[in-house]
């Protein structure tokens, strides 16, 4: 029991290095669903966005790709970072491919469908390219504003950051 319930525990920390490549690998998925038209692909999208949810890279095959064989095989860095907003990221990441499922294989509206899957290329390509996670953005906004309580992310807290910054 003590086993399935450490799979099933997001990580406090993940490394963002792997959690580009993941992005990326969700931008190529979601670019081929969209110029294929294989929209029954949606639901495996879906899926691996609810197992990075549930357990962070532990069981997803892209995750477990990035974290096993592509950092280090291309040796790239590891770089640490809070894993609650990342975890946050995935949940809207999960809603987005929920809905586009939903939209493309029970309503028949591929248009509506390929429109939230060229929005998640968007966010997906400026995670991996440029390392901006509008997940976490909108996370730190959310502790920011009050509407997560401090103790949702200690790493992410404002009085952590500012004292790091002023350490530095």
């Amino acid at each position: 029991m003590e086993s399935i319930q450490r799979t099933f525990t997001f990580p406090l920390i993940v490394n963002e290095t792997a959690a580009r490549l993941v992005a990326a690998m969700v931008a190529c998925l979601a670019c081929a669903v969209i110029v294929s038209g294989f929209h029954a692909a949606l639901p495996v999208l879906a899926v691996g966005f609810l197992l990075r949810v549930l357990a962070g890279p532990k069981i997803s095959p892209l995750a477990l790709l990035a974290v096993k064989v592509l950092v280090p095989g291309l040796r790239l860095p590891v770089r640490p970072v809070a894993g609650a907003p990342k975890r946050f990221a995935q949940g809207i990441g999960l809603a987005v491919t929920v809905t586009a499922s939903l939209l493309s294989l029970v309503l028949h509206e591929r248009g509506a469908a390929d429109a939230l899957l060229a929005l998640l290329v968007v966010f997906a390509t400026l995670e991996s390219v440029f390392g901006f996670c509008a997940g976490c953005w909108l996370y730190g906004v959310a502790m920011r504003n009050g509407w997560l309580g401090r103790d949702a992310c200690v790493d992410c807290a404002p009085e952590k950051t500012r004292a790091g910054r002023n350490a530095a």
